[in-house]
């Protein structure tokens, strides 16, 4: 594939060429949910690079018509430890700039820090490990759905498909020295309220909705500010992220309006609990519609892990809570361990996203020396 020819690469080791390369390939597919064929592209890529391995059963699902792939070992059907990944990214509405450039080290383009330059460190390894081992009880599991909930992707083959692992690997959040045991839930709400349409000249004869949704926001950021416990944002946080109306005239009152809260909580905040305390503050016009809901999920760290961070950075991993998720609640959920940490990333969901070169290779050695001391080999 093309990439950017002015870029200034450095010299590259062959295991940095190779994550590199994969990744900015990654990059130039728009595998966002208003693309959906550019999702399939990006899986279709995944699975040509994992062809090759003939001990390895690739199986594809596709429900809702949302793809995801699973690579699991011939006659393994549990798998010791499990690489999972995403290949989808946020939607951008300008489809050029989807590719590449590498400056100071970095990889810059939409996705290549979630999760596409974790994903080729996951793919590298994986196809590194079984070249090298016969009958290995490594998996591999990448989905297109995560950035929308995961319902389609890893909650499908979790609960309805049966997918089990002894532990599972997620590079989709923390950092190479700060490990994930604690992630926020999370509730996407639709507030919409029913007005009176009426001439903008006379207020009075109509009932205006974007009123009342704005004096709810007003209500909830009161709410919210009632949960603060500490200075670091561990409590419940509400971002109000869009506000619609059907009303394209200037003059004119609305006969109706929604808007969309973006709602983060920790324990012991539960789902139930905080829709409770919403509810509290709406009228008989308003309708709350949940559009995606999670538990606060817990994590527990395997000594093994910790030790091979410790021994690639040269540094004690430091245990940390995200504000964010990620698949991994629905492995928690079944009570599968989850590890959590990522290379160096940033500018996420922007079109200047990045992630560090070397801190990939670094992920690729901490991954290289769990599995070999996790599965004894």
């Amino acid at each position: 594939m093309n990439h950017n020819p002015i870029d200034q690469s450095p010299a590259f080791n062959h295991l940095q060429e190779s994550l590199v390369s994969l990744t900015r390939d990654l990059v130039l597919i728009p595998s966002a949910e208003a693309n959906p064929k550019e999702r399939e592209r990006g899986l279709e890529v995944i699975k040509y690079h994992l062809e090759s391995l003939d001990q390895i059963n690739l199986q594809e699902f596709r429900p809702n018509g949302i793809p995801s792939l699973l690579a699991l070992p011939k006659g393994i059907r549990t798998p010791d430890i499990l690489l999972c990944g995403h290949v989808d990214v946020v939607s951008h509405p300008d489809l050029s700039i989807y590719r590449s450039t590498i400056t100071n080290g970095r990889i810059y383009g939409p996705g290549a820090g979630d999760m596409k330059g974790a994903l080729a460190v996951m793919l590298e390894l994986f196809r590194e490990a079984h070249s090298q081992y016969n009958g290995l009880s490594l998996g591999l599991v990448v989905t297109s759905d995560e950035e929308t909930g995961g319902y389609s992707g890893i909650r499908y083959l979790v609960n309805e498909i049966g997918l089990r692992c002894g532990v599972v690997l997620i590079p989709d959040g923390g950092s190479l020295t700060e490990i994930i045991v604690e992630e926020k839930g999370l509730i996407h709400l639709r507030l919409d309220c029913k007005g009176h349409e009426a001439h903008a000249a006379r207020p009075w004869l109509g009932v205006n909705p974007l009123q009342q949704i704005t004096e709810v926001i007003v209500k909830l950021q009161k709410l919210f500010e009632s949960y603060k416990t500490s200075k670091n944002h561990w409590h419940p946080t509400c971002a109000v992220t869009q506000i619609h109306t059907p009303n394209k005239t200037i003059n004119c009152i609305p006969a109706e309006a929604s808007c969309v809260f973006d709602i983060r909580f920790p324990f012991p905040h539960s789902v139930d609990a905080i829709l409770d305390d919403i509810k509290e503050l709406l009228n008989k016009s308003m309708n709350l519609n949940i559009i995606i809901c999670a538990e606060p999920t817990q994590f527990e760290p395997d000594p093994i892990f910790l030790n091979a961070v410790e021994q690639v950075t040269s540094s004690k991993p430091a245990l940390c809570h995200s504000h964010g998720g990620s698949d991994g609640r629905f492995f928690s959920y079944n009570d599968i361990p989850v590890i959590i940490s990522r290379p160096l990333v940033g500018n996420l969901h922007t079109e200047n996203e990045w992630i560090d070169i070397e801190s990939m290779e670094s992920l690729y050695k901490i991954y290289s020396i769990y599995v070999k001391d996790k599965l004894k080999l």
